[in-house]
């Protein structure tokens, strides 16, 4: 066969693998642009409810609010063909006592996940989140606490786990900056003694960097990217916080070293 039909031949692969990145690419900015209105829409709410409602039930309907339309953006996400996710391992937790979530933190759609799943749970956030003019109506009708100043955050903390909503909170204190764990903080077990809460851990699997520590919002993950959420061991209330936190990392890498059904340890970004 001539080398004119041998080229022939190859341009449908070059077109089709050419067309697909082009799809990543929008499902992608469709993404970003529907979390952009998504937010927009639950700040608007946000302040008409807070004007409206007494506090007490502005903060439970606004939580149910911010957990129905996180379980929508997924879906739209799965619907794109963007992410999978499997999430119904948080389930169990929905009817449960109050406890603290701790999650390792690969991605910027973690909490967004592990809340979509959990109406009633309260969540720690960076206080430049819950300050900024996007997204801190909703945060602050929702009840989310800042983790800033360091006592105030663990005053509030206990008391929301002491009326009986469970705490997200990320051990890390960041997304994951050294795989499978980095440094776990202090935070989570110094709740959990002051509370006498018990922590219960959950581990986030997936096969992508994406939205990870030092991912560009530029780049574009080869899609779809999988999500996969499962429960670990539940601590009993911390005691000595400094032995309390040394287990609870020594845990985290164990669990995410022994076992990985999908890739824990984040892949190297695109070029």
């Amino acid at each position: 066969m001539p080398p004119e039909s041998d080229a022939v031949l190859d341009q449908p692969t070059a077109v089709t693998a050419g067309s697909g990145a082009v799809h990543e690419t929008l499902r992608l900015c469709l993404g970003y642009a529907l979390l952009v209105l998504l937010c927009l829409g639950i700040s608007v709410l946000a302040v008409a409810m807070r004007a409206l409602l007494p506090r007490a039930l502005s903060k439970r309907w606004g939580r149910r609010l911010a957990a129905a339309s996180f379980r929508g953006y997924l879906r739209l996400l799965a619907l794109m063909g963007a992410c999978r996710f499997d999430l119904e391992a948080l389930d169990v937790l929905r009817e449960g006592p109050a406890v603290i979530i701790a999650p390792n933190h690969p991605s910027l759609l973690d909490a967004v996940m592990i809340l979509s799943r959990l109406p009633d749970a309260t969540c720690i956030m960076k206080a430049e989140i819950v300050n900024s003019v996007f997204f801190g109506a909703g945060a602050r009708l929702v009840g989310y606490i800042r983790n800033t100043p360091l006592r105030t955050m663990v005053q509030l903390s206990v008391a929301d786990l002491r009326q009986g909503s469970s705490l997200l909170l990320f051990p890390e204190g960041t997304r994951t900056r050294k795989f499978p764990v980095g440094r776990v903080q202090g935070t989570t077990g110094l709740i959990s003694k002051h509370a006498g809460a018990p922590v219960q851990t959950v581990f986030i699997e997936t096969d992508s960097a994406f939205l990870g520590k030092g991912w560009s919002l530029l780049w574009t993950p080869k899609m779809p990217v999988t999500y996969r959420v499962r429960l670990g061991k539940r601590f009993e209330p911390a005691g000595d916080t400094a032995d309390f936190t040394a287990e609870l990392e020594r845990y985290f890498e164990s669990e995410l070293q022994r076992s990985r059904p999908l890739s824990s340890i984040a892949p190297a970004p695109p070029a």
